[in-house]
């Protein structure tokens, strides 16, 4: 079998590694630890084609380890038991944010008592995937998309016309797995590139709506534009547009719970939008395509309110500008008797007093309900 293009052009040090300078760059934070061997569980945070599985090799290879490389979407419990065998294994769970509390719990103490050095990737949040007593086990690196032009040097080394240069870049967004494997099945169709043959390689609807240009960010944009505009058809049709183009299921769960809260008026809004991304995260696709349109028409169809989230705003502001300003004394804790001598606490009522803010912000009022 041939070895597709990403696998023969994977960098093998540093040196060749391109991108994530604020992590790889002389001086950063990775770089160092690989430079001097420290050994550490970590977690590699970034969207697909940055380069986590490609660092995660080098530093195994720097520390001369033995690395056992699978993916939490089809690793078994067999699989996951040899790995912990031998001590001083780096194991690398691709996707780790698909293992269940069960399997984390399960390496957990292989992690804790360092019998193996654990470096998760993921391209969801670790605080909302791994579970606390693991993810504090575990430094964690955010990786970037790649720019444009950390995505052209990577391709530079194969030679393309500089409009299929740019054609690839701007498909790919930021991917270079993606960009690779793009050129590899244009080549073995075709047996030569040009933006007409990449073109008719393309045939995936998810690279459509996910990797060409805005494309991603306006569909979002308009899902989230008609709820707010109590519009139930329009927000349906652009949710189909997502689910129907591959997209993450969680990701719509998530804007959802975010809309919930800063344009409904109903607190049972954000029941829903929790109740819905629960739903997505228990039963997958496609089943979670129903709870997702269910949400959608309850958060269309609720009132809107911003008031909420519109005083926060102002209130932010005001603490970006003024900075710590002194709490008054009345609203001050005071558990001891030097603090209640000092007035602390003091000429507080529970019931009546309106008058809470810092001095400085005396007459602010950030919440004003809708007439």
């Amino acid at each position: 079998m041939t070895e597709p293009l990403a696998a023969k052009m994977r960098p093998q040090s540093l040196d060749e590694f391109v991108g994530q300078t604020h992590l790889v760059g002389m001086g950063k934070p990775l770089r160092i630890a690989i430079e001097n061997k420290q050994r550490f569980s970590f977690v590699l945070w970034g969207p697909p084609g940055v380069g986590k599985t490609t660092l995660a090799r080098i530093y195994a290879a720097v520390l001369n380890a033995p690395l056992v490389e699978m993916s939490a979407v089809s690793a078994g419990k067999d699989e996951m038991r040899k790995a912990v065998k031998s001590p001083g294994t780096i194991l690398f769970v691709d996707e780790i944010h698909r293992f269940n509390k069960a399997q984390q719990d399960f390496l957990l103490p292989y992690v804790e008592n360092g019998t193996i050095t654990l470096i998760g990737a993921t391209t969801e949040n670790p605080s909302f995937e791994i579970i606390s007593p693991l993810l504090s086990r575990l430094r964690v690196f955010v990786l970037n998309e790649l720019s444009d032009e950390e995505m052209k040097k990577i391709i530079s080394k194969i030679p393309l016309d500089i409009e299929s240069i740019d054609w690839i870049v701007r498909m790919s967004n930021g991917d270079a797995r993606q960009a690779l494997t793009i050129i590899d099945n244009a080549m073995q169709l075709y047996q030569k590139i040009t933006v007409e043959t990449l073109k008719n390689t393309l045939q995936s609807k998810h690279l459509r709506y996910d990797k060409v240009g805005d494309e991603h960010y306006n569909i979002i944009s308009a899902f989230i534009k008609s709820m707010r505009g109590s519009n139930p058809d329009a927000a349906l049709y652009y949710l189909a547009r997502m689910v129907d183009s591959g997209e993450d299921p969680l990701f719509i769960a998530r804007r959802m719970v975010v809309f919930a809260s800063e344009d409904v008026a109903s607190p049972t809004a954000l029941v829903v939008a929790n109740a819905v991304f629960r739903a997505c995260e228990t039963v997958g696709y496609p089943e979670c395509q129903e709870n997702l349109a269910a949400g959608v028409v309850y958060l269309a169809k609720a009132p809107k309110d911003r008031s909420a989230y519109d005083a926060y705003m102002k209130a932010l502001s005001d603490v970006k500008q003024y900075g710590n300003l002194p709490i008054p004394l009345k609203l001050r804790n005071a558990p001891t008797k030097l603090m209640k001598d000092l007035n602390y606490g003091k000429d507080y009522n529970v019931y009546n007093d309106l008058d809470l803010l810092p001095e400085e912000l005396r007459s602010k009022k950030y919440y004003e309900t809708k007439s």
